[in-house]
């Protein structure tokens, strides 16, 4: 059936808040409380997230073989499925091995169902044109934790955190499953020639350039993950050391998380005038900037609003550009692969920076995490800087037929 972009777009943002609301923001809410019950440490409660994160980088590149050979839709399905039951194992577990299985049929669940399936159904059905739903569902994927943990808090107040999570088991089947079904069923109205243009290369790049661009990809998505979401579960401590008060520190950490947002939102408002390479360039330049400036900075009222300013808005284009620079490089038809395989080095980023940089951060320093920050920051630019280069080389004008791997 022919429907609205904006009937798909809302979809799958439904099951995106649900599928991260319920899962990894999930132990926010409950992590201390199914700590105590399950006489664990809170540090292992926690460390489910990690499970969960490298179970989805690795199955990340069969993710992108399973989405090329039965679709998204079916795929996305199945993570919800796998996503209920990783729900309800986690409700009943009893110790610290029930609890690490859970995880990791939750995280099996996470990479069939969340970002990369949900992004390769947007492309199935809108070709090169995808960057302006994807940009837009990121923005409303952003307020999965705005949305579930009241949900959350609510249920767990009424049920317990073990009714909670079987409550959102229930909701992953209930809502989540038929909304993923559905997806399959929606068909975007588009003429033969754009549907052609899903098999045309956007560049014409030889495999050994193809080969280093994948890579350049990789490691400038992969050093702004290992930025972002290292200093991101720090950042108001990091605020405090840098001479915020307390109440000053919470107000600005939650003003990166609307920092972050409105920087999808500006970058939708640009359309046709952004790339995902200049999306790319800004990102990592701002974030190199804000914690060059955090270095330097007198720790003044003003100087950790301008941080936070440019933390969040970096770190929210960089989100953006990290979706969407495949489709500068690789042909529609390929995206779902390509992606799947960035998603390895992207999710073992995730799950290694927090550790990572609450070591280095504690054992070395505030200036050592920073200077640390930076350098990934900087890298990643100058990587996406050799992206520019490449592009602009390999630029031509009929495109070619995408090789069939």
């Amino acid at each position: 059936m022919n429907v609205p972009r904006t009937t798909l777009v809302a979809a799958l943002a439904v099951s995106q808040i649900l599928g991260w609301g319920t899962t990894y923001e999930m132990p926010a809410v409950f992590g201390r409380a199914m700590a105590a019950d399950l006489g664990l440490a809170n540090e292992m409660a926690f460390a489910g997230l990690t499970v969960m994160m490298l179970t989805m980088a690795f199955l990340g590149p069969w993710t992108g073989r399973m989405i090329a050979r039965h679709g998204a839709s079916r795929v996305l399905a199945m993570g919800s499925i796998l996503m209920a039951s990783g729900l309800v194992f986690l409700a009943l577990s009893t110790g610290l091995l029930t609890y690490a299985i859970a995880w990791l049929i939750l995280g099996a669940g996470g990479s069939f169902a969340l970002t990369v399936p949900a992004f390769a159904a947007v492309v199935e059905r809108e070709g090169r044109e995808a960057r302006r739903a994807i940009g837009i569902l990121m923005i409303f994927t952003g307020l999965s934790s705005a949305v579930c943990w009241p949900l959350l808090t609510l249920a767990g107040e009424a049920f317990g955190w073990r009714g909670a999570l079987l409550a959102a088991a229930g909701a992953q089947l209930v809502i989540a499953l038929p909304v993923h079904l559905g997806i399959g069923r929606i068909a975007i109205a588009r003429s033969e020639q754009d549907r052609a243009t899903d098999a045309m290369e956007p560049l014409n790049l030889s495999r050994r350039m193809a080969t280093v661009t994948f890579l350049l990809i990789a490691l400038s998505t992969s050093l702004a993950s290992l930025m972002t979401f290292g200093l991101s579960p720090q950042l108001l401590h990091i605020l405090e050391l840098s001479g915020a008060t307390p109440a000053l520190a919470l107000q600005l950490g939650s003003l990166r998380a609307v920092f972050g947002i409105a920087a999808r939102a500006f970058d939708l408002v640009l359309g046709k005038h952004s790339s995902p390479i200049t999306t790319g360039l800004a990102g990592t330049a701002m974030l190199t900037a804000s914690t060059v400036l955090l270095i330097f900075s007198p720790g003044t009222p003003s100087s950790l609003l301008l941080f936070t300013a440019l933390y969040g808005f970096g770190s929210g284009v960089a989100t953006l550009a990290r979706a969407t620079l495949p489709l500068a490089f690789f042909s529609a038809s390929r995206f779902a692969r390509q992606s799947a395989r960035l998603s390895l080095p992207q999710n073992l980023a995730n799950a290694t920076a927090p550790v990572l940089m609450t070591a280095v951060i504690d054992r070395a320093g505030i200036d050592t995490g920073l200077l640390l920050a930076t350098l990934f920051a900087a890298t990643g630019f100058a990587a996406i800087l050799a992206l520019a280069v490449i592009a602009r080389r390999a630029r031509k004008g009929p495109a070619a037929i995408s090789p069939s791997s």
